[in-house]
């Protein structure tokens, strides 16, 4: 760890990782704790010390076993001619490989096994990460039976616990996994071309995989996305209008000089990325570790198409929510939020709900106080958490009334419905298009306008709120006059966001002032 700045040292000590942990980490664990383009060469600079660290372990002492060679010479990465694949790991997959080794040394590793879970983790992984590297470098295009044939032959070098022992052949079982997980996955263009116009040039690939010749050089590795060949892909148009709301078209094109060219460059890639990311919604569970990999590579793309003029605030959630259907998961709105306010820090999400139950205790003093609400004594949780609701807007008062078929201003944050009462025909006569909360007797409701969105358990009725603002910042919607006091209050307390000058209201200003008094 010498050769790593003061800023790497000191994250990786926060996260109590030592250097015994280090010769573990995947790319993927080094970009979950160095996230972004800023530190590209923090990532380097971890990744080549994790390497050297398998290579001075791969070295042993005079007259010593040479069994410690078998565990690092084996490479993670599998270099064919394009595009580049990378072997999937993941700290529990490393620790029994560690395993299997340090039995090996001992003469039994016969006894180490990969467990069918961790097996089936490895195969769906694997060609999840293959396929998505493969449509990023084409499209519609889908890995070869050589490229499946080396990443077999790379697995059970890197994994030797999964060789077939019953077999002449090691890897073949290995390659016929990959195949059927790749034999499930639908091809995008089936339903769209009708076998009579047009032959199914989708399953040339895979019919041309026979008659490549297949070297038996596996000394290949697995893809990595940010380096895959760039080709040219636009996003599918959601308006056919010539103010078409898509990702690219949202951007400036006018810039025609040397700069441009790498502009266009980094918005055909992000393009591939919007498309790969659309291909895997179509499947039923989609992979969420690599959907937020891929939002985090399309972001930029992403926020210059949401807060673009191009659409309008009332259409807004529904052309998002049909262009992004993760967003209707609350984990990705989160995710999204920690990206537009603090995209550095990964402890953003569990911090910014620390700050909230810190908040969240003292208010009900301050309400108290100030004769807001009375003391929850008798009440359950779910009316206590109602309680508390409804007088946030009292406490943290805006200067603007809410509308009269509104009534409360606390109905412009959530509504707990009645026996009698029906979701639908609520959002119908709702006043308002901001997001709400709807509370039933098993579960809540988040819609947006007259839109339901996604539902979550009752039990996290308390994080509401938060749910709400990120769906403000997700969707990049405007705070209602009658709780912008409220949520002004919100953005700067609780998610650490600052505020701009022309939102510094006299409303706002009075409201946080005796709020820092109290807490004082």
């Amino acid at each position: 760890m010498d050769k790593l700045d003061d800023v790497s040292i000191a994250t990786l000590r926060a996260a109590n990782i030592g250097e015994d942990l280090l010769p573990s980490f995947s790319r993927d664990d080094i970009k979950d704790l160095f996230p972004g383009p800023e530190n590209f060469l923090r990532r380097r600079a971890i990744w080549l010390v994790v390497n050297n660290d398998e290579k001075v372990r791969a070295s042993p002492p005079t007259g010593g076993s040479d069994l410690s060679k078998d565990k690092a010479s084996t490479s993670k990465f599998v270099t064919l001619s394009n595009p580049e694949y990378i072997v999937f790991t993941d700290s529990e997959l490393e620790q029994v490989r560690r395993s299997y080794f340090e039995q090996k040394r001992l003469g039994t590793e016969h006894s180490v096994a990969l467990s069918k879970e961790l097996f089936c983790r490895l195969i769906r992984n694997t060609m999840t990460n293959m396929i998505s590297i493969a449509r990023a470098t084409e499209d519609c295009r889908y890995p070869t039976k050589h490229e499946v044939n080396a990443m077999a032959k790379r697995l059970v070098e890197y994994y030797p616990m999964i060789k077939d022992r019953s077999s002449n052949s090691d890897w073949e079982h290995v390659a016929k996994k990959l195949m059927k997980r790749l034999s499930n996955v639908r091809s995008p263009w089936k339903a769209k071309v009708p076998p009579s116009k047009k032959p199914r040039q989708d399953m040339e690939v895979s019919s041309d995989v026979s008659t490549t010749d297949y070297d038996g050089d596996s000394s290949a590795s697995t893809i990595i996305l940010e380096r895959s060949p760039i080709s040219p892909m636009g996003i599918p148009v959601l308006d056919p209008s010539p103010r078409a709301s898509t990702p690219l078209q949202s951007q400036d094109s006018s810039d025609e000089t040397s700069g441009s060219a790498d502009f266009m460059d980094s918005q055909k890639t992000q393009a591939r990325h919007y498309k790969t990311l659309q291909e895997m919604y179509k499947s039923k569970k989609p992979n969420k570790a690599a959907i937020t990999h891929l939002l985090n590579l399309e972001f930029e793309s992403r926020r210059c198409f949401i807060t673009s003029d191009v659409l309008r605030e009332q259409d807004r959630p529904a052309k998002i929510l049909e262009a992004y259907p993760c967003f209707r998961e609350l984990d990705h709105v989160l995710d999204e939020l920690q990206r537009v306010i603090q995209p550095t820090n990964s402890q953003y999400i569990s911090e910014m709900k620390s700050r909230w139950e810190t908040f969240y205790s003292k208010v009900q003093f301050y309400g108290v106080m100030k004769k807001a609400m009375k003391p929850p004594k008798t009440l359950n949780e779910v009316e206590h958490v109602t309680a508390v609701f409804r007088a946030l807007p009292l406490l943290f008062s805006s200067s603007t009334m809410p509308p009269k078929k509104l009534g409360l201003s606390s109905e412009a944050l959530f509504h707990v419905l009645t026996t009698s009462e029906d979701p639908d025909g609520f959002l119908r006569q709702r006043p308002l298009s901001c997001p709400v909360v709807i509370v039933s007797e098993g579960n809540c409701m988040i819609a947006i306008g007259n839109m339901p969105v996604t539902t979550f358990n009752i039990e996290r009725f308390n994080e509401g709120l938060l749910y709400l603002m990120a769906y403000y910042y997700a969707l990049h919607l405007t705070y209602p006059k009658c709780i912008s006091t409220l949520l002004s209050v919100l953005q700067t307390e609780i998610l650490q966001d600052s505020i701009h000058e022309q939102d510094l209201t006299p409303s706002y200003k009075k409201a946080i002032g005796k709020w820092k008094s109290f807490i004082e």
